[in-house]
């Protein structure tokens, strides 16, 4: 088919239905850039306001007759709507959405070029046009429109309403990143009060625990969460030729901190926890009755300490336990007891294991020595020998000697729990009287005997 010449026509001299074909697209351009400009500043107002996510996807769902959403980067949908539909049926209608097939390549180039993109309208798939949401240099969701209508905005003007909402959208989820992350550093500033006892008073540290939800009528327990990273390779040694990014460390303890605080919100919602440094600081309450389905201290450490052991297998997690609070006054002394525990847990290699201060006992003061070697030495002199002939003859009697003072010096009871006769235990007590040169119905040697068999049983008998 031949391309007519068009040749100037002076505008007297144009026929009247020349001059309609442009005037139509003149007003329909016109039109549409009244109404991008009206999107334009409805949008800004909503970011002046305290509009939220789902204002902006509701203003273009009805400017553009579309069905509108943001996705996180895991595809899921923050919120969505659809012109007559309810939020949950355009949910729903968005996820049947999310299987198209160059969907995910779409988004990723999306988030690299920071632009928004368009997948064309192809057989029974509908046209879709992704944008990034930006807060600062991160992209954490996208603006998603579907199937826009083509009957006022163009492709290219459709682009760039979807492009202005992202913007709007990155400028409200940069506001409320802002709310929550002054809100959380006051919650903090309150936690670090109470565990450190900072309030002047007892009524400042009530009205500090109320603020945060704590319910003064319950026990609690102040469970101190601690963690330690592998050290980062060195730049040049290992598999990889690169260094380690120096951001990775924080970047592990931030997951960390992440992890512990889900974990405990699901199986703990009433707890209160604060993350820091290299520990994650929680006061839980005590379970009501005896038939109570919340976790206790002792059971939630555990199954967060289980959790922890499959999601970072690399850091090394102790958890240690303080004594019961109920007054917020108290909560600083728990808190300072569950942190002896844990340093009490780290001394003594003890990594993956969970501990309450009560079940400490004497390691509480053989562990102020500044010197374990010094505890070795002490237990060495009084057990060394024996410890020597339990090596070499596998005598047990270290066993026999801890059963019979767990047993209060019966050899009777101790009999029963070693499963053998009476006279055996007598006869192991002679022996180790000869061996160790004690007399164990000395209270003073007796009581060293005991202290030497917690320093073994704590450190191990290895010099």
């Amino acid at each position: 088919m031949a391309v007519p010449n068009w040749s100037p026509v002076l505008p007297g001299d144009r026929p009247a239905d020349h001059d309609e074909v442009p005037a139509r697209h003149l007003d329909r351009e016109n039109a549409a850039l009244r109404e991008l400009v009206t999107v334009y500043r409805y949008l800004s107002g909503l970011a002046l306001q305290d509009a939220d996510l789902a204002g902006v996807v509701r203003l273009i769902s009805d400017r553009t007759s579309a069905t509108v959403a943001v996705l996180t980067q895991l595809m899921d949908v923050l919120t969505a709507a659809a012109p007559g539909v309810s939020a949950e049926k355009a949910s729903a209608d968005v996820r049947e959405h999310l299987i198209h097939p160059r969907l995910g390549q779409v988004l990723r180039a999306s988030r690299l070029s920071q632009r928004a993109l368009r997948l064309p309208k192809v057989g029974g798939m509908p046209a879709i046009i992704v944008a990034p949401v930006m807060v600062g240099d991160e992209v954490p969701s996208y603006l998603v429109t579907i199937d826009p209508a083509e009957n006022l905005f163009g492709e290219d003007m459709s682009l760039l309403v979807t492009e202005h909402a992202a913007t709007i959208c990155g400028v409200i989820l940069g506001r409320e990143r802002v709310v929550a992350a002054a809100a959380r550093r006051v919650r903090d500033d309150l936690v670090e009060g109470l565990l450190l006892g900072r309030g002047r008073d007892n009524a400042d540290a009530s009205r500090w625990a109320a603020h945060l939800g704590y319910d003064p009528a319950r026990d609690h327990n102040v469970v101190a969460i601690a963690f330690e990273l592998p050290p980062s390779p060195p730049a040049n040694g290992g598999a990889s030729p690169a260094a380690p990014h120096p951001g990775d460390g924080a970047a592990q303890r931030q997951r960390i901190w992440e992890s512990i605080e889900h974990f405990v919100a699901t199986r703990a919602p009433e707890a209160i926890v604060s993350a820091r440094e290299s520990e994650v600081v929680v006061v839980t309450t005590t379970p009501e009755g005896p038939n109570g389905s919340a976790m206790d201290a002792r059971q939630l450490a555990a199954a967060c300490l289980a959790r922890l052991a499959e999601l970072f297998p690399a850091a090394k997690v102790v958890i240690g336990i303080g004594g019961t609070c109920r007054d917020p006054g108290e909560i600083a002394r728990s808190y300072a007891q569950a942190q002896r525990t844990t340093a009490t847990l780290r001394r003594l290699g003890r990594s993956g294991s969970v501990s309450a201060f009560s079940d400490l006992g004497i390691l509480r003061l053989l562990l102020q020595v500044p010197d374990l070697a010094e505890l070795r030495s002490f237990a060495a002199d009084v057990l060394g020998k024996l410890s020597m002939h339990e090596h070499e003859h596998k005598s047990e009697y270290l066993t026999t000697l801890a059963c019979y003072f767990r047993e209060n010096n019966s050899p009777q009871r101790a009999s029963r729990i070693l499963h053998v006769h009476p006279n055996t235990v007598a006869y192991r007590v002679k022996r180790i009287e000869e061996i160790t040169g004690l007399r164990l119905d000395n209270y003073s040697d007796r009581l060293i005997a005991q202290v030497a068999l917690e320093i073994l049983d704590s450190l191990g008998d290895e010099p």
